[in-house]
């Protein structure tokens, strides 16, 4: 698609739950560096492509080496990572890098991108003033207003925010990737509608739905409120029960 010039970093060795969910994760690369496979598979892939490789995983310090000359930013990592997240979207900001993220939800994607000039990351999530667990429920809820997978999730108690356990599917995750990545081209090229925050996009296969979502005031908005209290009443009987 004409992108070949990349800054990856990762910190982690593939292990077996990665198998569903992320690139580069065979029988054959479990225990290796995650880094240098991604890099072994995109210079297959593109024998002349031009990468900047980070071992050791993003970090405060070094996310301006990270961000160096880039275009655009876009977001993988860890669904816990949220102290980082939050620089990272936020350095964007001041650099003026639209960010993209694209969250596998169930058997579909829930994806959101934050344009130079538009509703910032911390505006529209404001975790602020809130515990760990629910940072990450408003992250989630955040990324996906819609909660569509809600409708069909049959073990509620395979979600566990405290022990960062977060169920995901190859098909979401499949979707995700593609979603985030049309996106990003429309986004490079300057060309195309890209829905930004406060709005964004749902779909799921499962339901067979596309919901275009639209929450001013981000996760302050009254149906936002609801819809996390609602998750969370949800998790903590599913959790005792």
């Amino acid at each position: 698609m004409g992108i070949g010039k990349f800054t990856i970093t990762d910190l982690d060795t593939f292990d077996w739950p990665n198998m569903n969910r992320q690139a580069g994760a065979f029988a054959s690369t479990i225990g290796q560096p995650k880094l240098d496979t991604l890099a072994s598979t995109l210079a297959d892939i593109n024998p002349e492509v031009d990468l900047h490789l980070m071992p050791g995983g993003i970090n405060p310090g070094n996310i301006d080496e990270f961000l160096a000359g880039a275009d655009l930013y876009m977001d993988s990592l860890d669904i816990f990572a949220l102290d980082v997240r939050r620089k990272v979207f936020a350095r964007c900001w001041e650099l003026g890098i639209p960010a993209v993220t694209a969250a596998p939800m169930g058997m579909g994607t829930a994806f959101l991108a934050f344009r130079p000039g538009g509703m910032s990351f911390e505006d529209y999530f404001s975790l602020d003033g809130f515990g760990f667990e629910d940072q990450v429920l408003k992250f989630i809820v955040g990324v996906s207003p819609s909660m569509q997978q809600r409708h069909y999730l049959l073990n509620r108690g395979s979600v566990n925010l405290f022990e960062k356990k977060v169920p995901s599917t190859a098909i979401g995750i499949e979707l995700a990737a593609g979603v985030a990545c049309a996106n990003a081209a429309k986004l490079l090229l300057g060309r195309g509608d890209v829905v930004v925050a406060p709005r964004g996009l749902h779909f799921d296969a499962y339901r067979n739905t596309l919901l275009k979502t639209w929450r001013p005031m981000g996760n302050r908005n009254p149906l936002q409120r609801f819809m996390f209290w609602y998750i969370k009443r949800m998790l903590r009987r599913a959790r005792v029960g």
